[in-house]
């Protein structure tokens, strides 16, 4: 019966279904980003310290963009902590 009343076609159409199908592809491009700078870090400078980590999964995706296009400028792991140091706080719906 509620496959019935809730078609493929109406659940598509439905306003909550496509909120959260955005929010669902939102999430997993950040964490493909989030996942992609890790790597990079890791292969340029070592193991990534925890807190850095967990600093690193704050930010929104687009200022996990802007890092990797930033992180190809590093040098050396303390190019990282001042970049983060001088970034602005995400916003509060990432």
């Amino acid at each position: 019966m509620i496959t019935q009343l809730f078609s493929e076609e109406i659940m598509q159409e439905s306003v909550i279904y496509q909120d959260i199908l955005q929010k669902g592809e939102e999430r997993g491009k950040k964490q493909e980003a989030l996942e992609l700078i890790l790597r990079q870090l890791a292969r340029r400078f070592g193991a990534v310290e925890p807190e850095t980590q967990q600093q690193l999964r704050t930010l929104a995706t687009t200022q996990l963009e802007d890092l990797a296009e930033a992180l190809l400028d590093f040098t050396r792991p303390s190019d990282l902590v001042n970049y983060l140091a001088n970034i602005s706080p995400p916003p509060a719906n990432s």
